[in-house]
C-alpha cells in the first residue's frame, strides 16, 4: 500500500513536468475549466491518486478527466488504460475519456458531455 493515496511527494518532478509541457488539448482545455469557470467546480490538473498522475481531477465530484493522444489506441496503451480506470473506480473515482482531437475540434460537445458527467455524479 502507498503511504500518500493523493499527490505523492514522490512524483511532484513528473506532475511539474507533465504541467510545463502540457500538449496543445490540454491547454485549451484547461483554459475552460480553471478556476472554477465551469460549473463552479475546482479541478486540479496533473493530479496524482495512488501511482497514477490524472490530467484533471475534480476531487467534489471525484471524477478523473483523462485526454488522449494516439498511444491509448495501441493494444498496450489500452491495457495499461483499462488497468488504470479499473484503480480509479475501485477508490470510486469515475474516469472521462475525451481524445486530443475532440477537444481541439469540438470543445462545445465535450464540455456538454463533461457537464452530464459533473451534473448527474452525486458528490
Amino acid at each position: 500500500m502507498m503511504s500518500f493515496l493523493k499527490n505523492d511527494p514522490a512524483l511532484i518532478e513528473r506532475r511539474r513536468e507533465l504541467r510545463r509541457n502540457q500538449t496543445d488539448a490540454e491547454r485549451l482545455f484547461w483554459a475552460k475549466i480553471r478556476s472554477k469557470q465551469f460549473l463552479g467546480m475546482k479541478f486540479f490538473r496533473q493530479y496524482s491518486f495512488g501511482p497514477y498522475i490524472l490530467d484533471f481531477y475534480c476531487p467534489e465530484k471525484r471524477l478523473a478527466v483523462e485526454l488522449d493522444g494516439g498511444q491509448h489506441n495501441l493494444p498496450e496503451g489500452k491495457e495499461y488504460d483499462a488497468v488504470r480506470t479499473n484503480y480509479l473506480n475501485d477508490h470510486d473515482i469515475e474516469v472521462v475519456r475525451f481524445w486530443n482531437n475532440e477537444v481541439l475540434g469540438e470543445m462545445d460537445a465535450v464540455l456538454a458531455s463533461l457537464e452530464l458527467k459533473v451534473v448527474n455524479r452525486s458528490s
